[in-house]
């Protein structure tokens, strides 16, 4: 979910914003200015890990891919 704010900043900073990233790119370029400051990576850290590990992909794909087989037996 993305939240708009109004910030404050000298004419000049802005104008070389404007100048150097672009008028439409400025929100994006501050943002990920920001990020690795004000944001944990953890949780996105924690899925690559185990997105990396084969054996549990393979084990949590036959998991699955074994509950198909219950939406046949599920009351409707």
């Amino acid at each position: 979910m993305q939240r708009r704010m109004t910030i404050s900043i000298d004419e000049a900073v802005y104008e070389g914003l404007v100048r150097v990233v672009g008028r439409r790119k400025i929100s994006r370029f501050l943002e990920d200015l920001a990020r690795p400051h004000v944001a944990s990576d953890e949780l996105l850290d924690g899925y690559r890990a185990m997105a990396m590990d084969e054996e549990r992909e393979r084990e949590a794909l036959e998991w699955s891919e074994a509950l198909i087989g219950d939406s046949d037996r599920a009351s409707r």
